[in-house]
């Protein structure tokens, strides 16, 4: 038996798969997000754990006797996040999150420096671990000058459950201080934001072992003999791990609270102007593209909370056609933008209200400023080298056909359905468990899903789709002109 834990923004979910990555079963735990300024986000480590807890009882309540077969564990977690440990690896402060946007200014002070695009093949964005790094110096000088580990969220819980400071390429490729290229921390960028390696973990690739469960939590947990713990991946690597997009030109969606629009990469190709994210993948030798928007389902579910219908209520009223634009454009930045635009400051907004805009007209609207944003981000990775035929739909927006029609409208590209299952996150972190206990080979082991269904663009709407699409490019710089 293999366990994948997932560590997730609203909370932590852990996976049991079988030797034939058959899943046996899932359970989760519950987080809240603390945001204690505008702007801000953030989480106590402890309460990860606690989460953690949680999932594990919950699980071995449900399926005790495989829970204890487990011979090999993998770790996926939000990305970004800054945990700051002390010299006794307690914790300094609580995690600043992927979604707190406090060091805007730190991030483009540390972006103006060309060595970090050239290094790091990145944007420096201001949800990036290193200017979170750069505000605690300059906001929070005591707790800086106590540091002396920087772990990202799951790595923090990788030294809960093994006592190892150890990360890998996937995750710490989202900090600005690694050397995407040659897969290892930059002295270079470490300096210029008054660290040194001596406060990074070790790196590992997320295929790899990376300790081993401690003793005392494996009796507590009724396991016996050696648990591998592997490196693991960040959220999206793992996803993709879990859908078996692990090869040059596959690709997926994700419809969550934030959308990614993910390519698998052979090579280490950086554009960063594009503001395209390119990270290593969880594989060796692997590297992958992002176009991240920052608010996807988190825009229906916004609303949904001003409207007080439910997001299913809302999008069934729309029909199973898709319909033509109705001249409602919404733009989905609601806690600012990354990919195209790398705008912390930008908020979202509806034009072309009028007396027949209803409830309907609203979610429609939504839903095609989303799906725009997933083809703002198509053209950025198109401008980095990568090109699309064709994409998996993953998360929970994926259950909407109808948002799932506008986005295959608006990328011109066939969207694939996978065959009921639960291929996220958590089951790419068993997967990379399985890996790294018994010695398989990756590509072997991560395999695709049967597709299930495939929704092709709406010919008839394309011409239309376009016409929408470039009054939505034209909106970004008028609203950004008023702010």
């Amino acid at each position: 038996m293999y366990l994948g834990i997932d560590l997730g923004t609203s909370g932590v979910k852990a996976l049991l798969i079988d030797d034939r990555q058959e899943v046996v079963g899932s359970a989760s735990g519950h987080l809240d997000v603390s945001r204690p300024q505008p702007g801000w986000s953030e989480q106590k480590p402890s309460d990860w754990i606690r989460a953690t807890e949680e999932a594990i009882a919950g699980l071995k309540a449900k399926h005790g006797s495989q829970f204890a077969a487990i011979k090999g564990i993998g770790l996926s977690g939000q990305m970004h996040g800054a945990t700051l440990l002390d010299g006794s690896d307690e914790v300094l402060r609580p995690c600043i999150l992927w979604n707190d946007t406090r060091s805007h200014a730190e991030a483009a002070k540390l972006d103006a420096d060309p060595r970090f695009r050239e290094i790091s093949g990145n944007i420096v964005f201001p949800g990036f671990t290193a200017p979170k790094i750069d505000w605690v110096r300059n906001n929070e000088p005591e707790i800086f000058e106590r540091l002396r580990k920087v772990l990202l969220p799951k790595d923090y819980l990788r030294l809960w459950l093994t006592g190892e400071h150890i990360s890998e390429m996937s995750d710490s490729a989202g900090t600005s201080w690694l050397d995407v290229g040659a897969r290892k921390w930059s002295a270079e960028l470490l300096e210029a934001t008054h660290l040194d390696e001596s406060q990074m973990p070790s790196l590992v690739e997320g295929t790899e072992p990376a300790g081993t469960l401690r003793a005392d939590l494996a009796a507590r947990w009724g396991l016996s003999g050696k648990v591998v713990v592997a490196g693991g991946a960040g959220d999206n690597a793992a996803s993709a791990c879990g859908m078996g997009t692990v090869r040059s030109g596959q690709a997926f969606v994700s419809l969550g609270t934030s959308g990614v629009l993910f390519a698998a990469n052979a090579a280490y190709r950086p554009n960063p102007q594009s503001a395209v994210h390119t990270f290593c993948h969880a594989l060796p030798r692997a590297w992958h593209q992002m176009g991240v928007i920052l608010s996807a389902t988190d825009s229906l579910n916004w609303l949904s909370s001003i409207t007080g219908k439910s997001a299913a209520d809302l999008t069934i009223h729309l029909g199973e056609g898709l319909r033509k634009p109705t001249g409602v454009i919404f733009l989905p930045y609601l806690s600012g933008e990354r990919t195209p635009h790398n705008d912390a400051v930008i908020r979202g907004s509806f034009t072309g209200l009028g007396h027949e805009s209803d409830a309907a007209a609203l979610t429609q609207a939504v839903l095609e400023g989303v799906a725009f944003a997933f083809r703002d981000s198509l053209n950025a990775l198109t401008a980095a080298g990568t090109m699309l035929t064709r994409v998996t739909a993953v998360g929970g927006g994926s259950r909407s056909r109808y948002w799932l029609k506008a986005i295959a409208t608006a990328l011109g590209l066939p969207v694939d359905i996978p065959e009921d299952g639960d291929f996220g996150a958590a089951f790419g972190a068993a997967r990379l468990g399985l890996i790294a206990a018994e010695g398989a080979d990756p590509h072997k082991a991560l395999t695709q899903p049967t597709t299930a269904e495939t929704i092709e663009p709406v010919a008839d709407l394309t011409a239309a789709y376009e016409d929408a699409y470039r009054r939505y490019r034209a909106l970004y710089p008028a609203i950004r002109r008023t702010m």
